[in-house]
Protein backbone atom coordinates (compact mmCIF):
# COMPACT_ATOMS: atom_id res chain seq x y z
CA UNK A 1 0.00 0.00 0.00
CA UNK A 2 1.40 3.39 -1.01
CA UNK A 3 2.26 5.85 1.71
CA UNK A 4 -0.24 8.76 1.97
CA UNK A 5 2.78 11.05 2.03
CA UNK A 6 6.06 11.18 0.15
CA UNK A 7 9.40 12.70 1.02
CA UNK A 8 10.34 15.74 -0.97
CA UNK A 9 12.80 15.10 -3.80
CA UNK A 10 16.49 15.40 -2.85
CA UNK A 11 16.92 18.95 -4.17
CA UNK A 12 13.96 20.23 -2.12
CA UNK A 13 15.07 18.27 0.95
CA UNK A 14 18.40 20.04 0.64
CA UNK A 15 16.68 23.42 0.46
CA UNK A 16 14.62 22.72 3.60
CA UNK A 17 17.67 21.48 5.52
CA UNK A 18 19.53 24.54 4.28
CA UNK A 19 16.90 26.81 5.84
CA UNK A 20 17.41 25.13 9.22
CA UNK A 21 21.20 25.41 8.90
CA UNK A 22 20.86 29.09 8.03
CA UNK A 23 18.70 29.72 11.09
CA UNK A 24 21.19 27.85 13.28
CA UNK A 25 23.96 30.07 11.92
CA UNK A 26 21.96 33.29 12.35
CA UNK A 27 20.49 32.45 15.76
CA UNK A 28 22.90 29.96 17.39
CA UNK A 29 21.69 30.72 20.91
CA UNK A 30 18.05 31.45 20.13
CA UNK A 31 16.90 28.52 17.95
CA UNK A 32 15.93 25.36 19.82
CA UNK A 33 15.40 21.91 18.28
CA UNK A 34 14.02 19.06 20.36
CA UNK A 35 15.81 15.71 20.55
CA UNK A 36 13.16 14.24 18.25
CA UNK A 37 13.72 17.04 15.73
CA UNK A 38 17.47 16.49 15.88
CA UNK A 39 16.95 12.78 15.22
CA UNK A 40 14.66 13.46 12.26
CA UNK A 41 17.12 15.97 10.84
CA UNK A 42 19.95 13.44 11.15
CA UNK A 43 17.96 10.86 9.15
CA UNK A 44 17.10 13.41 6.46
CA UNK A 45 20.73 14.49 6.11
CA UNK A 46 21.88 11.04 4.98
CA UNK A 47 20.76 11.82 1.43
CA UNK A 48 19.06 8.47 0.73
CA UNK A 49 15.40 9.35 0.15
CA UNK A 50 14.21 5.73 0.02
CA UNK A 51 15.91 4.74 3.26
CA UNK A 52 14.81 7.98 4.89
CA UNK A 53 11.17 7.32 4.07
CA UNK A 54 11.45 3.76 5.38
CA UNK A 55 12.90 5.08 8.65
CA UNK A 56 10.03 7.50 9.14
CA UNK A 57 6.94 6.22 10.95
CA UNK A 58 4.96 9.40 10.35
CA UNK A 59 4.79 12.39 8.04
CA UNK A 60 8.12 14.14 8.72
CA UNK A 61 8.40 17.73 9.78
CA UNK A 62 10.75 19.50 12.13
CA UNK A 63 9.49 21.80 14.85
CA UNK A 64 11.67 24.47 16.39
CA UNK A 65 11.30 27.49 18.63
CA UNK A 66 13.00 30.78 17.86
CA UNK A 67 13.32 33.53 20.45
CA UNK A 68 13.69 36.84 18.64
CA UNK A 69 15.12 39.75 20.60
CA UNK A 70 13.24 42.97 19.83
CA UNK A 71 15.70 45.84 20.24
CA UNK A 72 14.08 49.29 19.96
CA UNK A 73 16.16 52.40 19.16
CA UNK A 74 18.74 53.50 21.72
CA UNK A 75 16.43 56.27 22.86
CA UNK A 76 13.96 53.69 24.09
CA UNK A 77 14.33 52.73 27.77
CA UNK A 78 16.13 49.36 28.13
CA UNK A 79 13.17 48.02 30.10
CA UNK A 80 11.07 48.07 26.92
CA UNK A 81 13.30 45.52 25.16
CA UNK A 82 11.35 42.33 24.69
CA UNK A 83 11.59 38.78 23.37
CA UNK A 84 9.17 37.29 20.88
CA UNK A 85 8.88 33.50 20.67
CA UNK A 86 8.08 31.93 17.31
CA UNK A 87 7.12 28.31 16.73
CA UNK A 88 8.39 27.05 13.37
CA UNK A 89 7.30 23.91 11.53
CA UNK A 90 9.47 22.90 8.56
CA UNK A 91 7.76 20.25 6.36
CA UNK A 92 9.76 17.62 4.47
CA UNK A 93 7.00 15.81 2.61
CA UNK A 94 4.22 16.30 0.10
CA UNK A 95 0.85 14.68 -0.51
CA UNK A 96 -0.25 13.01 -3.71
CA UNK A 97 1.62 11.58 -6.67
CA UNK A 98 2.64 14.89 -8.24
CA UNK A 99 6.14 15.91 -7.21
CA UNK A 100 6.33 19.62 -6.30
CA UNK A 101 8.87 21.92 -7.89
CA UNK A 102 9.14 24.26 -4.89
CA UNK A 103 9.57 23.44 -1.20
CA UNK A 104 6.49 23.85 1.03
CA UNK A 105 6.45 27.02 3.11
CA UNK A 106 7.67 26.97 6.69
CA UNK A 107 4.75 27.50 9.06
CA UNK A 108 5.30 30.31 11.56
CA UNK A 109 3.18 30.81 14.68
CA UNK A 110 3.77 33.66 17.09
CA UNK A 111 3.32 32.79 20.77
CA UNK A 112 1.41 35.61 22.45
CA UNK A 113 3.82 37.54 24.67
CA UNK A 114 2.80 39.38 27.82
CA UNK A 115 3.30 42.75 26.11
CA UNK A 116 0.80 42.16 23.28
CA UNK A 117 -2.88 41.29 23.38
CA UNK A 118 -4.36 38.58 21.17
CA UNK A 119 -5.35 40.90 18.31
CA UNK A 120 -1.93 42.58 18.26
CA UNK A 121 -0.21 39.19 18.22
CA UNK A 122 -2.33 37.97 15.30
CA UNK A 123 -1.56 41.16 13.38
CA UNK A 124 2.15 40.24 13.31
CA UNK A 125 1.50 37.45 10.81
CA UNK A 126 -1.40 39.01 8.90
CA UNK A 127 -0.90 40.29 5.35
CA UNK A 128 2.55 38.74 4.95
CA UNK A 129 4.04 40.19 1.73
CA UNK A 130 5.91 36.98 0.87
CA UNK A 131 4.74 34.07 3.08
CA UNK A 132 6.78 31.53 1.09
CA UNK A 133 10.06 33.21 2.04
CA UNK A 134 11.01 32.45 5.65
CA UNK A 135 13.57 35.24 6.06
CA UNK A 136 11.15 37.81 4.61
CA UNK A 137 8.52 36.56 7.05
CA UNK A 138 10.88 36.89 10.02
CA UNK A 139 11.91 40.40 8.94
CA UNK A 140 8.26 41.40 8.54
CA UNK A 141 7.35 40.12 12.01
CA UNK A 142 10.37 41.87 13.53
CA UNK A 143 9.50 45.18 11.88
CA UNK A 144 5.89 45.07 13.08
CA UNK A 145 6.89 44.08 16.61
CA UNK A 146 9.52 46.83 16.70
CA UNK A 147 6.98 49.37 15.47
CA UNK A 148 4.66 48.38 18.28
CA UNK A 149 7.37 48.81 20.93
CA UNK A 150 8.68 52.06 19.46
CA UNK A 151 5.32 53.77 18.96
CA UNK A 152 4.08 56.00 21.78
CA UNK A 153 0.98 54.96 23.64
CA UNK A 154 -2.25 56.37 22.20
CA UNK A 155 -2.83 59.96 23.14
CA UNK A 156 -6.16 59.87 24.89
CA UNK A 157 -7.08 63.10 26.71
CA UNK A 158 -9.43 61.31 29.07
CA UNK A 159 -6.51 59.18 30.27
CA UNK A 160 -4.44 62.18 31.33
CA UNK A 161 -3.38 62.19 34.98
CA UNK A 162 -3.95 65.97 34.94
CA UNK A 163 -7.68 65.53 34.38
CA UNK A 164 -9.94 67.77 36.43
CA UNK A 165 -12.13 64.78 37.25
CA UNK A 166 -12.12 63.75 40.91
CA UNK A 167 -10.02 60.78 41.95
CA UNK A 168 -11.97 57.60 42.69
CA UNK A 169 -11.10 54.12 43.90
CA UNK A 170 -13.07 51.25 42.35
CA UNK A 171 -13.29 47.70 43.66
CA UNK A 172 -14.12 44.75 41.37
CA UNK A 173 -14.82 41.14 42.36
CA UNK A 174 -14.15 38.08 40.19
CA UNK A 175 -15.71 34.71 41.11
CA UNK A 176 -12.42 33.32 39.78
CA UNK A 177 -9.42 34.61 37.87
CA UNK A 178 -6.38 32.41 37.30
CA UNK A 179 -5.20 32.59 33.67
CA UNK A 180 -1.79 34.23 33.79
CA UNK A 181 -2.10 36.11 30.49
CA UNK A 182 -5.39 37.69 31.60
CA UNK A 183 -3.87 38.65 34.94
CA UNK A 184 -0.91 40.23 33.18
CA UNK A 185 -3.24 42.25 30.96
CA UNK A 186 -4.99 43.66 34.03
CA UNK A 187 -1.73 44.91 35.52
CA UNK A 188 0.28 45.88 32.42
CA UNK A 189 -2.46 47.92 30.73
CA UNK A 190 -3.57 49.87 33.82
CA UNK A 191 -0.74 52.46 33.53
CA UNK A 192 -1.97 53.36 30.03
CA UNK A 193 -5.08 54.69 31.72
CA UNK A 194 -3.19 56.43 34.55
CA UNK A 195 -4.47 53.86 37.03
CA UNK A 196 -2.81 52.51 40.16
CA UNK A 197 -3.92 49.66 42.38
CA UNK A 198 -3.57 45.90 42.73
CA UNK A 199 -4.87 42.52 41.61
CA UNK A 200 -5.39 39.61 43.98
CA UNK A 201 -6.04 36.53 41.83
CA UNK A 202 -7.74 33.25 42.73
CA UNK A 203 -11.20 32.18 43.90
CA UNK A 204 -12.41 34.83 44.45
CA UNK A 205 -10.26 37.49 42.81
CA UNK A 206 -10.15 41.16 43.77
CA UNK A 207 -9.16 44.11 41.60
CA UNK A 208 -8.76 47.63 42.98
CA UNK A 209 -7.90 50.59 40.74
CA UNK A 210 -7.44 54.29 41.48
CA UNK A 211 -7.94 57.00 38.88
CA UNK A 212 -10.69 59.03 37.28
CA UNK A 213 -14.06 57.41 36.62
CA UNK A 214 -13.73 57.85 32.86
CA UNK A 215 -10.30 56.21 32.84
CA UNK A 216 -11.50 53.29 34.94
CA UNK A 217 -14.50 52.76 32.66
CA UNK A 218 -12.30 52.92 29.54
CA UNK A 219 -9.83 50.47 31.07
CA UNK A 220 -12.55 47.94 31.90
CA UNK A 221 -14.02 48.27 28.40
CA UNK A 222 -10.59 47.52 26.97
CA UNK A 223 -10.15 44.49 29.22
CA UNK A 224 -13.56 43.05 28.34
CA UNK A 225 -13.31 43.62 24.57
CA UNK A 226 -9.59 43.10 23.90
CA UNK A 227 -8.02 40.99 26.65
CA UNK A 228 -11.17 38.91 27.09
CA UNK A 229 -12.07 38.87 23.39
CA UNK A 230 -11.47 35.12 23.18
CA UNK A 231 -13.58 34.30 26.25
CA UNK A 232 -17.27 33.34 25.86
CA UNK A 233 -19.61 36.06 27.15
CA UNK A 234 -21.00 33.84 29.89
CA UNK A 235 -17.50 33.46 31.36
CA UNK A 236 -16.74 37.20 31.52
CA UNK A 237 -17.80 37.43 35.13
CA UNK A 238 -16.71 40.50 37.07
CA UNK A 239 -18.78 42.88 39.14
CA UNK A 240 -18.01 46.33 40.45
CA UNK A 241 -18.80 46.21 44.15
CA UNK A 242 -17.86 49.69 45.35
CA UNK A 243 -16.62 52.97 43.91
CA UNK A 244 -15.20 55.45 46.39
CA UNK A 245 -15.75 58.94 44.99
CA UNK A 246 -13.58 61.94 45.82
CA UNK A 247 -10.81 60.13 47.67
CA UNK A 248 -8.10 62.47 48.92
CA UNK A 249 -5.16 60.75 47.26
CA UNK A 250 -3.75 57.56 45.86
CA UNK A 251 -2.78 54.80 48.25
CA UNK A 252 -0.93 52.70 45.68
CA UNK A 253 2.17 53.90 43.84
CA UNK A 254 1.77 51.64 40.81
CA UNK A 255 -0.22 48.69 39.53
CA UNK A 256 0.85 45.26 40.73
CA UNK A 257 -0.35 41.73 41.36
CA UNK A 258 -0.09 40.80 45.03
CA UNK A 259 -1.36 37.21 44.78
CA UNK A 260 1.86 35.52 45.87
CA UNK A 261 2.88 38.24 48.32
CA UNK A 262 -0.12 38.11 50.65
CA UNK A 263 -0.84 35.19 53.00
CA UNK A 264 -0.84 31.53 52.00
CA UNK A 265 -2.61 29.82 49.10
CA UNK A 266 -4.99 26.96 49.82
CA UNK A 267 -7.39 24.64 48.04
CA UNK A 268 -7.00 22.76 44.77
CA UNK A 269 -4.01 24.10 42.79
CA UNK A 270 -3.58 26.79 45.42
CA UNK A 271 -6.46 28.78 43.97
CA UNK A 272 -7.98 29.94 47.26
CA UNK A 273 -6.25 32.94 48.72
CA UNK A 274 -5.72 33.86 52.35
CA UNK A 275 -8.58 36.26 52.98
CA UNK A 276 -7.30 37.04 56.46
CA UNK A 277 -3.91 37.93 55.04
CA UNK A 278 -5.54 40.10 52.38
CA UNK A 279 -7.64 41.95 54.95
CA UNK A 280 -4.55 42.60 57.07
CA UNK A 281 -2.67 43.86 54.01
CA UNK A 282 -5.48 46.28 53.13
CA UNK A 283 -5.87 47.53 56.70
CA UNK A 284 -2.16 48.24 56.78
CA UNK A 285 -2.63 50.57 53.82
CA UNK A 286 -5.62 52.34 55.28
CA UNK A 287 -8.19 50.85 52.90
CA UNK A 288 -9.54 48.05 55.07
CA UNK A 289 -13.11 49.25 54.51
CA UNK A 290 -12.81 47.97 50.94
CA UNK A 291 -12.46 44.40 52.21
CA UNK A 292 -15.62 44.68 54.30
CA UNK A 293 -17.60 46.30 51.48
CA UNK A 294 -16.54 43.86 48.79
CA UNK A 295 -15.99 40.50 50.47
CA UNK A 296 -18.26 40.49 53.51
Amino acid sequence: MDSPWHLLPPDLLELQIGQIDLLLAMYPDDLTLSDAAQSTLSILRNGDAEKSQEAMTSNPSISATLDLSISPPETTPPASRQTLRLHLTIPFSHQGATTPTDPPAVKVRVQQPTWLNKAETQSLTSCLPNPDDLLDTLDFILEKALAHLSSPLPSLPSHSPLSSEPLVRAWFLFPSISTRSKRLDLTTHAPRYSLTGFLFAGKPGLLCVEGTSSNIDAYMRFIKTESWGDIPAYQKKVSERWREVGVEGRVFEGMEEITDAVGERRGERGMRGDMGGLEEWLVGRGVGEGFARVLM
